[in-house]
C-alpha cells in the first residue's frame, strides 16, 4: 500500500483590512462598516490588546510560527480558504455590513505559506463586485496559485483545483462550494457565463448528489477528493442536521475529505466510513484581535490541520492539529495550557463523531485512533 499523503487544511485566511495595513503595500483603508470607517482602527485594536505591531512588516509576518511548523510537518499539499478579495476596486458590494480586500501588491503574504490551492466559495470573495472578483482571479493566476469555487463563469467556478501528489501518480482534487448559511448572497452564484461562486442554495440531498457526481466524473484511481464547504454561522459548536447529512452524502458519493469552514472557532471533527469530516476549521489569519465578544469560544486560538490519507482507499490514516495563537496580528505557537483547552473542547464536542481527540507530549492534538474500516 502506498504511503499516506499528508494534506494541510485550515480555516479562514483573511489578509485584508488591518492585516493589509501592516504589509509593505497597503491599499485604500476606507471601510463602510457601521462603527469602523478606517482599516487602521483594527491595527489599533490589536495593539491595545497585546502591544505594538511593527509596520511595515515582512510579508511572512502574519503567518509567524506557523511557517516553521509547516516546514517541520512537510505536508504533501496545502489548502487554504482565502476569505479576501485581492483587488484595488472601490466598488463595495451593496447590502453587506463587512467588506474584505487586500492590495494585489501584498500577495507575497499569501505566497509565504505556499498554498497549493485557494478555495474561494465564501461570503467575501465578491465584496468588491464582479470586477473585484476578476482582479482576484487574475492576480492569483499570475502568481501561479490554483483556485476552486469561483470563476468567470459557472464552469470555472465548479471546476476543481487539481494538485499532483508526490507519490503514486495520484492527484488531490479540491472542490469548493458556498452555502447561504455562511452569508453567501444568492446573487453571487455563478450561472452560465455569469461570474460568481459555486453556490449551493440549500444543503439538500439533491445538491449533495450533484456535487458527488462532479467528484465521480473527475476522480481517477489513486486520487484523493476533498469537498471544501463554506457553511454555517460564526459562533457555536452545534452541527445542523442538514450539514451532517450533506457531509455524509458527499462521503458516500466519493469524497474522501469534507473541509468545512465559516465559524470563527473550531467545530466538531467526525470520522465517517473511515473518511474525515471537519465541520469547521475556525479562523487562521485575520485582524479580529481586540474585538470584544464571544470570549468563551477563545477565537484567538487557531489550528493547523494535518490529515494523513491513504491514496488508494481515501481512508484517514491519522489527523494531527497544531495549536496556534493570534497575537499582534501574527501566529505564534500556543502555550501548553492553550493547546490543552483546545484539545478538551474539541474532544468534548466531537465525542459522538470520532474516537476522541488527545494531546501529545509535544503539544499537538491528534485523533486518538484511526477509524474502523469502511
Amino acid at each position: 500500500m502506498a504511503a499516506a499523503v499528508t494534506v494541510f487544511l485550515c480555516g479562514d485566511v483573511m489578509l485584508g483590512r488591518g492585516v493589509d495595513r501592516i504589509l509593505p503595500h497597503p491599499g485604500d483603508p476606507e471601510l463602510r462598516e457601521s462603527h469602523v470607517r478606517d482599516a487602521r482602527d483594527y491595527v489599533r485594536l490589536a495593539e491595545a490588546r497585546n502591544g505594538p505591531v511593527p509596520a511595515p512588516v515582512d510579508p511572512a509576518w502574519p503567518w509567524g510560527d506557523a511557517l516553521a511548523e509547516l516546514e517541520r510537518a512537510a505536508p504533501d499539499a496545502r489548502v487554504v480558504n482565502l476569505e479576501t478579495a485581492v483587488t484595488r476596486s472601490g466598488d463595495f458590494a451593496p447590502g453587506k455590513a463587512v467588506h474584505y480586500r487586500m492590495a494585489p501588491a501584498n500577495l507575497p503574504c499569501l505566497r509565504a505559506v505556499r498554498p497549493d490551492a485557494c478555495v474561494l466559495a465564501n461570503n467575501h470573495v465578491l465584496d468588491f463586485g464582479r470586477a473585484g472578483l476578476a482582479e482576484t482571479l487574475d492576480t492569483l493566476a499570475a502568481a501561479g496559485l490554483r483556485t476552486a469555487g469561483a470563476g468567470r463563469d459557472a464552469g470555472e467556478a465548479w471546476r476543481p483545483a487539481v494538485v499532483p501528489l508526490p507519490r503514486g501518480g495520484g492527484r488531490l482534487l479540491i472542490f469548493s462550494a458556498g452555502a447561504p448559511s455562511s452569508g453567501v448572497p444568492p446573487q453571487w452564484a455563478a450561472a452560465g457565463e455569469r461570474p460568481g461562486v459555486a453556490y449551493v442554495p440549500e444543503l439538500s440531498m439533491e445538491a449533495a448528489a450533484g456535487l458527488a457526481e462532479r467528484i465521480r466524473r473527475a476522480k481517477r484511481p489513486g486520487d484523493i477528493a476533498a469537498a471544501s464547504i463554506h457553511w454555517g454561522g460564526n459562533w457555536g459548536y452545534g452541527v445542523a442536521p442538514d450539514q451532517t447529512r450533506f457531509a455524509r452524502a458527499l462521503i458516500d458519493g466519493g469524497a474522501d475529505i469534507v473541509h468545512g469552514h465559516s465559524a470563527h472557532h473550531p467545530r466538531p471533527v467526525e470520522v465517517y466510513r473511515g473518511r474525515l469530516v471537519l465541520y469547521g476549521c475556525g479562523d487562521l489569519v485575520n485582524d479580529y484581535e481586540g474585538i470584544p465578544g464571544h470570549e468563551e469560544f477563545r477565537g484567538d486560538l487557531r489550528l493547523l490541520y494535518l490529515a494523513a490519507v491513504e491514496p488508494g482507499s481515501g481512508r484517514l490514516a491519522g489527523l494531527r492539529m497544531i495549536a496556534m495563537r493570534s497575537r499582534r496580528l501574527r501566529l505564534e505557537r500556543a502555550a501548553h495550557s492553550q493547546a490543552r483547552w483546545l484539545q478538551e473542547t474539541l474532544d468534548r464536542i466531537s465525542r459522538d463523531r470520532c474516537s476522541g481527540i488527545g494531546l501529545r507530549g509535544d503539544g499537538t492534538l491528534a485523533l486518538v485512533s484511526p477509524a474502523a474500516p469502511a
